[in-house]
């Protein structure tokens, strides 16, 4: 079981909680090449500025890092380039009516491999914080790491 556990790849968006409320999250399939998939599998990729933008009814990510693989030659791909998601035709009018209303964007939340050997890429519907939200968010933080530690400490 730790076997299992060790070989997942999980890449999370960790400035998209801090700077978003997530709504609503889905998880959709990635249309990649051959060695962006096996990037994918080393760990050499990364959700920082990233976005999803819906066009002609098919939703697409936009600014997802992916390392060109070590061993790929002229089948490498653009380190950037859009890349499509498969989601189903309902989830996308959901998400089409949904982004109409003022505030809310669509957000790449983590990547990871599947139990079959795939990519996915787990998406929310979000909605930005104000500045005075993030600092209460790390005021709680801060709070909670010293209350542990007095916990620890009184526990000796």
């Amino acid at each position: 079981m730790n076997d299992k556990i060790s070989k997942t790849i999980l890449i999370r968006n960790k400035r998209a909680e801090f700077d978003y409320y997530f709504l609503q999250k889905l998880t959709a399939g990635l249309v990649l090449t051959g060695t962006e998939i096996k990037s994918i599998r080393t760990g050499k990729a990364s959700l920082v500025d990233t976005y999803c933008i819906i066009t002609r009814h098919e939703v697409w990510v936009k600014g997802m890092y992916v390392a060109p693989y070590f061993y790929g030659s002229f089948s490498n791909t653009g380190e950037r380039r859009d890349r499509k998601l498969l989601l189903n035709r309902r989830e996308i009018r959901k998400l089409e009516t949904e982004i109409k209303n003022p505030g809310l964007t669509i957000v790449p939340t983590k990547l990871f491999i599947d139990d079959k050997g795939r990519a996915k890429l787990e998406i929310a519907l979000a909605r930005g914080k104000k500045q005075y939200d993030k600092r209460e968010v790390l005021k709680e933080k801060n709070d909670r790491r010293e209350m542990d530690r007095a916990m620890k400490l009184y526990s000796k």
